[in-house]
């Protein structure tokens, strides 16, 4: 390849991709160079048996993420919004109605009829808080200076982990996290026939602006001298001149793509990264021998279960009757992957027993990354858009967030890095 580029980024993911995508409107001439034979990154969906997997659970709220696909007028047909929720939490072994909607506030048995009014009151607090002047305090902190009741403590939790899919409460800053639930309570989406047709939009948009997109290539470095970035190269030895790169790999290997990164930000953004991590099992069942229980929360253990099939129109499987029941277990440091599946196992007995019977299909993904880091307590700085050493380097990425959790937090800096070299 011996074009040269105004910007090559590195990794075709969500990231990359919806960078491409504000890169190329505005004028640019851009190449994706990505390590995999297929682009997506964490996003593809596969098929197996007729059933579409995506790789474990994923979650789409009304922020960032959503506004920015609309944005980049994606076709709003594959997102499917889920209008009722029918919330069930696991409590000692036994399945009570969890209190997120108000019709189940009022039958739950894990609350008091006192405890009832406060939670209620307290989910309009949050929903009206104003996260970005909150001091920089974590959740658990938070939580103690405003929440008296164990339970209701309790709860908040477990609907602070549904909604960020991170269970770290001491790390994790209360601001930028109560602005995740504000959107998960306000609007979820779903993604017909999987995360993947999100990918095949993402990238059918980039082919038509002209973007150059190369799967299959290992980068090896990012070339720069002088302070600044000149070109890329991969590991069969090819460069590829560029005058911006934008990287989209985990820090970790953002480093070691860069020479001499030591000297740089992105050392800081390395060593202050933290992981997280989850055991994901989704089984394709012919039926759900209950189909009361949709949706459900371990609310003393770390679960979460949904039935990816209850909302009309999603096409996850070739069988209209087949329901995807996808399931995760977040995870700690010293995780043993098969008794993270056992649990789960246990958990799908309680709320779906029978469930072995019915099995058509599955796959257990036992340590999945959620994110390569988050707004958390111990960060010295935010990561990106620009490294400020090297001029034309820049990040994006679920690390590279501002406060956004997940899919929002890949998007919303891929936007950041692009604007940034569109206003250069």
């Amino acid at each position: 390849m011996t074009d040269h580029f105004d910007v090559a980024i590195v990794g075709g993911g969500i990231a990359g991709l919806t960078a491409a995508l504000y890169l190329a409107k505005g004028g640019k001439k851009v190449v994706v160079l990505e390590l995999q034979d297929q682009l997506g990154g964490r996003a593809i969906t596969n098929k197996k048996n007729g059933v579409s997997f995506n790789l474990g659970s994923h979650a789409l709220y009304a922020g960032d993420a959503y506004h920015i696909f609309h944005e980049l007028q994606l076709n709003q047909d594959i997102f499917r919004k889920v209008d009722e929720f029918h919330p069930y939490g696991i409590w000692k072994e036994n399945i009570h109605y969890f209190p997120a909607s108000t019709g189940f506030l009022m039958k739950s048995q894990l609350l008091s009829v006192s405890d009832k009014v406060k939670f209620g009151a307290l989910l309009m607090k949050i929903l009206r808080l104003d996260t970005a002047s909150m001091p920089s305090v974590s959740l658990r902190t938070w939580m103690e200076n405003n929440v008296r009741s164990p339970m209701i403590r309790h709860l908040l939790y477990v609907m602070a982990r549904g909604g960020t899919y991170v269970q770290a409460p001491d790390l994790q800053v209360a601001g930028p996290l109560f602005r995740q639930m504000q959107r998960s309570i306000t609007g979820v989406y779903y993604i017909k026939q999987g995360w993947g047709a999100l990918v095949c939009e993402l990238t059918q948009q980039a082919r038509r602006l002209g973007v150059a997109l190369v799967t299959g290539r290992k980068v090896a470095s990012v070339d720069h001298m002088g302070g600044r970035v000149y070109s890329v190269t991969c590991t069969n030895k090819e460069h590829i001149p560029a005058s911006q790169v934008i990287l989209t790999t985990p820090p970790k290997v953002t480093s070691k793509l860069v020479p001499f990164s030591e000297q740089t930000s992105l050392k800081t953004w390395e060593e202050q990264a933290i992981p997280i991590t989850a055991a994901c099992l989704d089984i394709g069942l012919r039926r759900l021998p209950s189909s009361k229980h949709q949706f459900v929360y371990g609310v003393d253990q770390p679960v979460m279960m949904v039935n990816a099939s209850r909302i009309d129109g999603l096409e996850l499987s070739e069988q209209d009757d087949v329901q995807l029941f996808q399931m995760i277990k977040f995870q700690n440091e010293n995780c043993d992957p098969q008794q993270d599946r056992k649990e789960l196992e246990d958990a799908l007995d309680l709320v779906q027993p029978g469930w072995r019977r019915e099995v058509v299909t599955e796959q257990f993904l036992p340590r999945m990354t959620v994110v390569h880091d988050f707004m958390h307590m111990k960060r010295k700085e935010n990561p990106g858009p620009v490294v400020p050493e090297i001029r034309g380097l820049y990040v994006a990425g679920d690390w590279a967030t501002h406060g956004e959790y997940l899919v929002d937090g890949a998007a919303a800096s891929a936007k950041r890095a692009a604007q940034h070299i569109l206003t250069q």
